[in-house]
Formats: structure tokens, sequence, C-alpha cells
């Protein structure tokens, strides 16, 4: 729909009403013309038939007889007839009339001009006769002399004349009104053609979008040049004239005229699509795009665009280069510091240096550095000692200090003023700079030859601590470094040092940790003959951990074994493991059982979280589990507690593995919940494998898949615990080892018969006697015969003491084992106390002197009452030989592996 105050529509409007105002005229000028040519028509028509009538042949007789009349009125009405007029009228010169086409006006007076017909003449008029308004033709009738005798008028009515023109009219009228039709239609489209092309404007809006194209056409700074199909300049603004450095008269002549060098002149007559396509004009490098106008159906030839990109080529250049860097400091943000490795963040700064921004890159590093410590500061001048880490170039046959070397850097170095100042230092060309040439004369005439020529050294500095230099090299195929190319060395550097200051601390917190948790550990096993025991420790990979493990030697020959693990890792794991650890020793001195063990540990660890949450603020769940096994080699039995640890496994003497199915009981520190001990029998040479849980748990594995695969490792016969433990490790051990492990394998054994000997002890005093007196002869019998004395002095006093204050039954026993054992058990749960007896006092010496004579004493308690034990140190080579002899105890080393 056209607006009316668009271009378009007011073009459509005056169009419309020029063709109206023709068509009107048109049929105007028609019917005016019709109309004069109808009375032209009936003149003619007339005028023959008076004149016809008037020379016909015998009329003036007739007019000259008797009766005009008669003769005459039907020859006028025939001929009027034949003449398709409406009268014919014969008078005599007076003007009377013969005839008449009403006979009533025959006689009459003649209604008209006749004087100039009375003289010869022909008269055409008008007049208002019998018929009404007529048109009429007046002519003379001449007798044989040339006398005018009389007149003969023919016309026509004029309402007959005008009826036939009006009877014309609809036929004008129509061809006029299909003519407006036509005119209209052809108006509209040439105005709907119009308005696609002004896209509906007014004339003020196309004149202000002229006013702004000429402006823009004309100020920007791109230049714009049409060409028509005929290869003539159409338009070219001022840029376009500016950069081909166009004639004045350039628009209307022909491109190949302009002077123009050939290929610009093909560019821009060809007519063809082109983007951004780089042309030489002069000293200037056209960016030139081309598109031809008529692809949308418009006329033929192309518009051209021209930009200069002289200067955004040198722009782009400097573009491209700070994106390279970009690049470069984006991934060395992706590849520095991955791990927390020393050594490994240096090469890979190294290797990132190298893969665009230098050729051979170097890293050096104070050795302090790589024990995780703070290097010392130096003055001034003073040469450096650094380890060459991390070496890395397009080829691995360059001169430079190799990986690993320890260099000795002189004080005029880049390298040394760089590592003592903080100060980076950037070095051209080599071959000048004295003071990097006084380090090495032979290398450093080596490295020219080699063809690096320029260098820049940036100290490694983070948190304030200097560590180490990064060295960059270029080869004389490359540009020699520059200010720009120093500050990204020194990004890319302070980058690095953050990540090797970060390994560097990690490097002394692990070494610290690990410290610490091998001083908590065990670093041997100690002296006992109730177990063969082997055992394996491999702390993680990522930090160490809370795992822990012990062998612990009770009395009457038993032996505990012990495997805990704290949640978490760290300095903190490691000390709680500290403190459980000791913990356990501690409470396995009074001999408890493990279920009553576990319960005062349990005990522990939450008074270990109350501390913490009083502390901090807030409750702290310290999670630790264990697993406490007391194994008695006389009976064979093994009593076991766990507290939320995995099971024990059991390896039989004939190969059979199997998990106990022990009550697993909460975590420690949960609080609340009893442990439950049970009671297993082992034959002699049975495996007890106890671990922790970074054994067997594993990100690619479910928890009982690692327990099938622990104890299909295990399923074997005849295997020293050693070998189990060699076998277990390489079945289970992960490939990135992210948890601390913790494996002991026991295997059992049992003592001699022989080598325990039991009486029964009457409740009287004289039951004493007898009691040394069998105890000396069992000692003698078994060869300890310098034990003697000892050991009836000890029994006397324990006997004694049963015998005055508890009840019976009261038994005596020894043990020969690596020490003498002596043991009396009576059904009291009173204990005996150790005191000072004054000078005076009549009793209170006998404890006293036990725990003079015997190495160790204690009271352990039993269902049935208590034991009272003392133990004895046998000279060496005392008696016959025992287990102790065909069993060596020394440290296992192996089983300590080097930290990671």
């Amino acid at each position: 729909m056209m607006n009316i105050r668009s271009v378009a529509g007011q073009m459509f409007v005056l169009q419309v009403l020029i063709v109206l105002l023709l068509v009107v005229a048109a049929v105007v000028a028609l019917l005016v013309q019709s109309r004069s040519d109808r009375y032209d028509a009936a003149r003619d028509r007339s005028l023959a038939a008076a004149q016809a009538f008037a020379h016909s042949p015998g009329l003036v007789d007739a007019m000259q007889g008797p009766d005009p009349s008669a003769v005459l009125q039907p020859l006028t009405e025939a001929a009027r007839k034949d003449a398709h007029v409406d009268f014919i009228v014969v008078t005599d010169r007076n003007g009377t009339r013969y005839t008449h086409p009403q006979p009533e006006q025959i006689g009459k007076q003649f209604v008209g001009t006749i004087g100039p017909s009375l003289n010869g003449a022909v008269t055409v008029e008008q007049v208002h006769g019998p018929l009404g308004l007529e048109y009429q033709v007046v002519v003379p009738v001449e007798d044989a002399n040339g006398s005018v005798v009389g007149i003969v008028s023919s016309g026509m009515k004029v309402a007959n004349v005008s009826s036939a023109v009006n009877r014309q009219l609809p036929v004008v009228l129509g061809a006029g009104t299909v003519a407006l039709g036509l005119a209209t239609a052809g108006t509209a489209l040439v105005g709907r053609r119009l308005l696609r092309q002004t896209h509906g404007l007014g004339p003020e809006e196309m004149t202000r979008m002229y006013e702004h194209h000429d402006a823009v056409l004309h100020a920007v700074r791109e230049g714009v040049a049409i060409v028509g199909g005929d290869g003539r300049v159409l338009l070219a603004n001022d840029e376009a004239r500016r950069l081909l450095d166009l004639p004045d008269d350039a628009e209307g002549r022909a491109v190949t005229d302009l002077g123009l060098a050939p290929r610009a002149a093909e560019l821009l007559a060809s007519g063809r699509s082109v983007s951004d396509e780089v042309l030489p004009v002069g000293e200037r490098l056209l960016a030139v795009n081309t598109r031809p106008t008529d692809s949308g159906g418009g006329p033929s030839g192309s518009v051209t665009t021209l930009r200069d990109s002289t200067e955004l080529l040198a722009l782009a250049g400097k573009a491209e280069v700070a994106r390279g860097r970009l690049r470069l400091l984006y991934d060395a943000s992706m590849s520095i510091g991955t791990t927390l490795d020393v050594r490994r963040t240096a090469e890979e700064l190294a290797q990132v240096a190298t893969r665009e921004f230098c050729d051979y890159a170097t890293v050096d590093l104070a050795e302090e550095v790589l024990r995780g410590e703070e290097p010392p500061v130096l003055t001034v001048g003073a040469p450096v000692e650094l380890e060459r880490v991390a070496v890395t170039g397009v080829r691995d046959d360059s001169p430079l200090y190799p990986q690993g070397e320890l260099v000795r850097w002189a004080g005029s170095t880049p390298q040394a003023a760089g590592f003592v100042s903080g100060r980076s230092a950037l070095v051209p060309e080599v071959s000048t700079d004295a003071g990097w040439r006084k380090q090495d004369a032979e290398r450093t005439r080596a490295v020219m030859d080699f063809g690096l020529v320029s260098l820049v050294a940036v100290p490694l500095t983070a948190r304030g601590v200097l560590m180490g230099v990064a060295s960059y090299w270029r080869g004389r195929d490359k540009e020699p470094f520059d200010e720009d190319d120093l500050s990204l060395g020194e990004e890319l550097a302070a980058r690095a040092a953050v990540s090797i200051d970060n390994a560097r601390r990690f490097t002394r917190e692990h070494t610290m940790a690990v410290t610490l948790q091998h001083s908590l550990l065990p670093r041997g096993l100690p002296e006992q003959s109730a177990l063969d025991v082997a055992y394996r420790y491999l702390p993680a990979q990522a930090g160490v951990g809370g795992d822990w493990f012990d062998v612990i030697p009770l009395s009457g020959t038993r032996v505990a074994l012990v495997v805990g693990d704290v949640v978490g890792h760290g300095l903190h794991a490691a000390a709680t493991m500290g403190r459980l650890r000791t913990a356990v020793q501690n409470f396995s001195t009074l001999d408890l059982p493990p279920d009553e063990l576990l319960g005062h540990l349990d005990d522990l660890v939450t008074h270990i979280d109350q501390e913490a949450a009083a502390v901090e603020g807030s409750l702290a769940i310290t999670g630790a589990t264990c697993l406490y096994a007391i194994y008695d080699p006389i009976t064979a039995t093994c009593v076991l507690a766990r507290a939320g640890h995995p099971p024990p496994a059991l390896v039989r003497p004939d190969g059979t593995a199997e998990l106990l199915d022990l009550p697993a009981g909460p975590p420690l520190g949960l609080g609340g919940m009893p442990f439950e001990a049970m009671e297993v029998r082992l034959d002699p040479g049975s495996s007890l494998v106890l671990y922790t849980d970074g054994l067997i748990e594993d990100r690619t594995r479910d928890l009982g898949v690692g327990l099938d695969v622990l104890t299909a490792s295990l399923a074997r016969p005849d295997r020293s615990p050693q070998e189990a433990c060699d076998a277990v490790l390489d079945a289970l051990l992960p490939a990135r080892q992210t948890d601390d492990i913790a494996l002991l394998v026991a295997r059992t054994r049992v003592l001699e018969p022989g080598r325990t000997a039991e009486w029964e002890v009457a409740e009287t005093p004289a039951a004493v006697a007898r009691a040394r007196a069998d105890a000396t002869r069992q000692l003698t019998e078994w060869g300890l015969d310098e034990a003697v004395f000892v050991t009836e002095l000890v029994l006397s006093e324990l006997v004694t003491n049963a015998i005055r204050y508890a009840t019976g039954p009261i038994t005596m026993r020894l043990l020969y084992d690596r020490t003498l054992i002596c043991e009396v058990s009576d059904t009291s749960s009173t204990a005996p106390h150790l005191r000072y007896a004054v000078a005076d006092d009549e009793g209170g010496r006998g404890l006293f002197l036990v725990a003079r004579l015997a190495e160790r004493w204690g009271v352990r308690y039993t269902p049935q009452g208590k034991i009272i034990w003392a133990e004895q140190f046998l000279e060496p080579g005392a008696g016959t030989a025992g287990p102790v002899d065909a069993l060596a105890w020394p440290v296992d080393e192996a089983a300590w592996p080097e930290d990671e």
C-alpha cells in the first residue's frame, strides 16, 4: 500500500490526474468532433438532396404548371425518404410552399432565408420551422435561361442530428473509461516499481537520504567506484580518486583510458567478484572488494571498494605477534605446574619456551630448592652453584651444560648476576658480552660455533625466594631478543616460578611428613618366636597418610599384631597415627584383650576430636580404623577384634586362603558401640595377613574385586611371608598409588611342649619349698643352672604372695623361650603393688626383689583371675638351641622403599 506522502504515492496521484485530464479532454474532443462530423454529414446530405431535386428534370415545368403541389408533393416525399432527410420543401420566388412533409403547411410561407438563393446562392442555416429546430440548406431553382423561378430547401431536424451523436456517446465514454483504467493500471505498475526503488520514502526523506549518502560517500575513508557494464566509470568518491589517482573527469570515461596500471584496470572493469584482494598501487597496498550489480536484477556493472591496508598490514603483523605471545602464555598456564615435582615443572617450562619463543631453554636450580629448602642469600659478584635440571632444544647435541650437571657460574655471567640480584638480563649478541664469555672459554666458543647468538637470563623468583635461573637461547636464523622478548621471558619465568615454589614447598612438607611418619613407624621387628613376620609399607605418591602397623611382644610368649589407618593425608594424619600407635603400645602393656583395647582406643580418638573442636570451634571427626590381634604360641590360638578395618586373610598350611568373618565394629571415634572379639585356632604354619584399605581399594575396580584378587594371590602353599608380600603387591599395587599401603604377613609357630612346665601349688606355706624344688629340677633339665638362684627367689616371692593374699587354686608355670618366664596364677583379681619398705617394715620387699632380679614383671588378668609373671634374660649360649636360633631377625630394609 502506497503512502500518499511518499514519492511513489505522490507520483501515482499526479500521473492519475494527468491521465484523467487527458482522457476527459480526449472524450470531449471526440464528442465535439463527432458532433461536428454529424452536422457536416447532415449539411452535405441535405445539400445533395436539395441540389439533386432542384436540378431534376421537369421541376421547372411542374412549378409553372397549374397545380405544382399536386405534382411535386409525391415527388418530394419520395426523394426525402431516399435521401434520408427530414424534409424537402419547394417554394416559389415569394417563399410560398408547394410541398412539405406536413401537408397542412403547403401554401404557407417558407420559414428561412431565401434572399441569397434568389440571387443564385446556397444558404445553410438553422431555423425554427414547422418541424421544430431545423438544420436546412436552401438552393435556387433556375430555368433554362438561368432565372431563379423558385427555391428548394432540404434539411434535418436538429434533434435527429443530436440523437445520432448521443447514440455514440456511451461508446465514446466507455472507450474513455477503458483508456483511463488501462492508464491507471500502468501508472500503478510504474508507481509500484518506483515504490520499491524509493523504499516508500517521502521527498524530504529522499532529499535528506541523498544528502547523507553523498556526505558519507565523500567523507568515508574507503574508496567506492561504480563501473557500468560498458566499462565506463559511473561514480567515484573522493577516497577512490585519491587512492587510484584518478583525473577530475574520470566519471563517464572508460576505465582503460584513466591511465591505471593494467592489473588495476582489469580488476575494475572485469566485473568478477573479488574479496580482499591486495592490489599494489604506487607505494600503497589496497585491499579490493568487487561485487557485480546485476546479481539481483539490477543494471550490469560492478561496485568496487578500496581500502588502504598499508598500515593495517603492519599493525596486523604486530597483532599476530601479540596473539602468538598470548597463546604461548596460555599454553604455559595450562602446561606448567601439572605436578608438584620441582624437576618436572622445570622441564615443562623449558618445553613450553622452545615451542615458539626460543631455540633452546635451560633451567638451573639451587640444590636447596630440590630438597625443598630455601637457598642462602649471596653477595653481588659471588659465584653461584646451580644444578642444571632441564635442557630442551631443537637438537640434542647442543654444547650447553647437560642435565644433571652442577654448574658453577662466574659472578659476571648473566645467570649468576640474575640469581643474586633478582634482575633479568638481555644479551642480544653473546659474542660481545664479556661477562658471559668469562664463564668457560672453551664452552662459550663451542656455543657460538653452534650458532647460539642471543640470550635472555631470567631469575626464578616467587614469594621473595630466588630459586634459580631460566635461560633462553636463539640461533642465527631468528631475530635477536629484544625488550618485548625479555618481557615475555619474564612472564613465562614468573608463572613457572610460582609452580616451582609450590613444588618446593610440597617437597619440604612431604619430606617432613615422610620423616615424621618413618620416625613414628617401626623400623624393624622385635625379637619373638611366636611368628615369622614380613611386612611392606608403601607411602602414597601424593603425600604421606596415617597407615601404621606394629608387632608387639606380650607376656607369656604371646605377640600382638596391629594394623591401623587414619583418614586423610599429611602431617596431621601422620601425627595422629603416631599418637594412636603409642596408645596401642601403652594399652598393650596392660595385657588387655583386643576388644577392650579397641574400646580404650576409641575413647582416645573421641578425646582427640573434642580437643580439635575446642580449638577450631567445630566438631571434627578424625576417622580411624584398627585391627588388633593377639597370638598365643602355646595354645596356637589367635584372638582378634577390628574397628571398621578390612577383615584379615588367613592362609592355611595347605594353601587355602580365606577372609575371616570377623565382626566389623564401628570406626574409632564414633563411640557408643562395643567391639566384639573372636578367637580362632591356627594350625602351625598358617599365615595371618593384615593390611590397610589402600591395598585393595582402587578407582579402576570395586572393593569386592580387590578382596578376591587378594585371596587369589595368597592361595599357594609353602610360601614364605616375604614371598607372600611380593605376590600380593604384584597383584594389587596400582599404577598410581593414591593411598598408603601397609601389609603384614605373619606365619604362626607353636612353642614345643617340652619348653613349658606347669604345677599345681597347694595353699600351704610348705608348698613354697616344693615349688622351688620343682623349678630347680626343671631348670636343670633345660640346662639353665645359672638361672636357678634367681628363679628360686622370684618364685618364692610370687608363690608366697599368692598363698598369703589370693585364693586357690594356685598354678605355677615356667616357659623357656628366648627368655625364661615364671608365671603364678590364682583366682584373685587384686593386683600387688610395688612400694619402698622402710627399715622397720616387716614386709613389702618381695616385689621389690622381683623387680630388681627380673628384667620385666607384670600382671595380666584372665577370666579366672590373674597371672603375675616375671621374665629373665638368659646368658648367650645358655641351655639348648631354641626356636630363636633357627630364625634371624634383621631389620627388613626391603619393606621400606625409597621415598618417591
